[in-house]
């Protein structure tokens, strides 16, 4: 629809994860809530699994560009539909450690602790996973943290060649266990096991992106009003400042403003970040929530991934779906190194053209010849939260992404040591590719939240400081990055705030 009231509510920007958990919750409350989309629904057409679309053209990402810390152009790897940037993930849903809620030490620096515990967390990480239809075996991750109880499908299991894998990495004293992943895949499911998973869309509606496992079903309870193609400019506040009273946006050319009672936004830590800068008035005149801490837009971060290709060139790999087995050996400090180093998962079948899409130096055939015979990996490294890496808005309103990448020693460590791994078990060839700043799928970090308002920009719900009405839920919460998918715990925290909200704000409102 694109109809929008007069009032509502709850008005929700954005419809990826964060939007999408939050709506499919308030639906339980009676509130009238508005979600706005920038973009529209992603096609199901041929063109959602095809790497010439996707990856050479670059059909569905955002065209339009940011700056990096030196002022030079980029397209970010952003994506504006319904279900946000989940449309193109690989579907990894993975709760962070017991120690990722606390304060930990890396070779590099410290990831600050949380404002709450993983205890007081793992209930919503039940409602998560189950939102989102994790599959998986709990107990099987060597590091995984307590539990109430099973996941609620059963792992999608490995196909003979991971399988293979798999058995040759317990012989090295490894732990491989089934990567917890959300898909359709189960008896009476969409899921086909193919390839064109990890990064691609799905034509079948079988991955459980945020379209299909949150907003769908809110919208289905006819308590949710979805408008599309809608961009967000900025809020507006009362004459206090302590209270948004709408939020002006732009559609069709034409701008207006829409009221409500409470506001959400859930734009991704990037663009969340600017729409609070944008809405910079008299009474907060360096943006939404950045009265006290100046920390708004400050401590970005988005992992530190790098891609490996592991080739056996007398061996052809048949499988179709890859993304089936991770490894946390080295993901706390171990026997290896004293510092933690990572994660590192299967990735989505590399197919030729999707590494030469940004190494345009090797030719095709080669890495369709190496594709064919290559088990591929993403190893994942936390970076930490450093005050000068930041969101800002250049003069002419232009989103600038002032990023330097940090704890490369252990992530370069990690990738080292999984490369020797990899040779040692028959696979002598290996090209590996760092992922650059144009990769913005686990941006996080830019409004953290806190206990104190002097270091964060949001109170432990997500409710920002200085503004009695307005939540950010998406990543931009995120204290620390850890080394996992960010994407479940988005989900947890949403539900988490929802049920605040319902329990303590939207009850008290109708009380009064």
């Amino acid at each position: 629809m694109n109809t929008i009231d007069t009032h509502y509510d709850v008005v929700i920007v954005g419809a990826g994860v964060g939007g999408g958990a939050m709506a499919n919750r308030l639906t339980k409350t009676g509130a009238r809530v508005l979600m706005i989309e920038r973009g529209n629904y992603l096609p199901r057409e041929a063109d959602n699994w095809s790497v010439k679309a996707v990856f050479h053209q670059r059909k569905y990402t955002t065209k339009e560009t940011w700056r990096d810390k030196s002022g030079n152009s980029f397209t970010p790897s952003t994506f504006y539909y319904v279900g946000g940037n989940s449309k193109f993930f690989g579907a990894a849903t993975v709760r962070f450690r017991v120690e990722d809620f606390e304060e930990l030490q890396h070779e590099d620096g410290i990831a600050p602790a949380w404002p709450v515990s993983y205890h007081e967390f793992a209930p919503y990480y039940d409602e998560a996973e189950r939102l989102m239809g994790t599959h998986g075996t709990a107990g099987a991750d060597p590091i995984e943290p307590p539990r109430s109880g099973p996941m609620p499908y059963p792992a999608i299991g490995h196909e003979p060649e991971i399988e293979a894998v798999a058995e040759k990495l317990r012989g090295k004293g490894l732990r491989p266990f089934p990567l917890p992943i959300a898909i359709d895949r189960h008896d009476g499911g969409k899921c086909i096991r193919c390839p064109t998973c990890d990064g691609f869309a799905c034509k079948l509606g079988a991955k459980n992106d945020a379209e299909i496992r949150l907003v769908g079903p809110a919208l289905a309870t006819g308590l949710v009003d979805l408008v599309l193609d809608t961009k967000v400019l900025r809020m507006l506040t009362d004459g206090s400042g302590r209270r948004v009273t709408g939020i002006e946006v732009e559609q069709a050319g034409a701008t207006r403003v829409i009221s409500g009672d409470l506001f959400i936004t859930s734009a991704g830590a990037i663009n969340s970040t600017a729409i609070l800068l944008r809405s910079a008035n008299e009474k907060h005149p360096r943006g939404l929530g950045n009265n006290t801490s100046d920390q708004l837009g400050r401590n970005y971060m988005a992992h530190n991934n790098t891609a490996m290709m592991a080739i056996n060139p007398l061996h052809k790999n048949r499988v179709k779906f890859q993304k089936s087995m991770a490894i946390n050996d080295f993901y706390l400090a171990n026997a290896h190194r004293p510092w933690p180093m990572g994660n590192v998962q299967g990735l989505g079948k590399l197919q030729g053209g999707m590494l030469t899409a940004n190494a345009k130096w090797i030719p095709e055939w080669l890495m369709d010849l190496f594709a064919e015979r290559s088990i591929d990996w993403w190893i994942m490294s936390e970076d930490l939260p450093r005050p000068e890496n930041r969101v800002t808005l250049d003069k002419d309103g232009t989103i600038r992404v002032n990023y330097t990448p940090n704890n490369l020693t252990s992530h370069n460590a990690l990738v080292r040591h999984w490369t020797r791994i990899m040779r040692s078990i028959g696979y002598p060839i290996v090209i590996t590719q760092r992922m650059d700043i144009t990769v913005s799928m686990h941006q996080c970090g830019t409004a953290r939240f806190g206990n104190d308002p002097a270091t964060s920009v949001l109170d432990p719900y997500g409710k920002v400081w200085d503004v009695d009405n307005l939540y950010v839920v998406d990543a931009s919460f995120l204290p620390s990055s850890t080394g996992f998918n960010p994407s479940l715990t988005i989900v947890a925290q949403a539900i988490r705030v929802a049920e605040h909200i319902a329990n303590n704000v939207l009850k008290a409102s109708t009380a009064a």
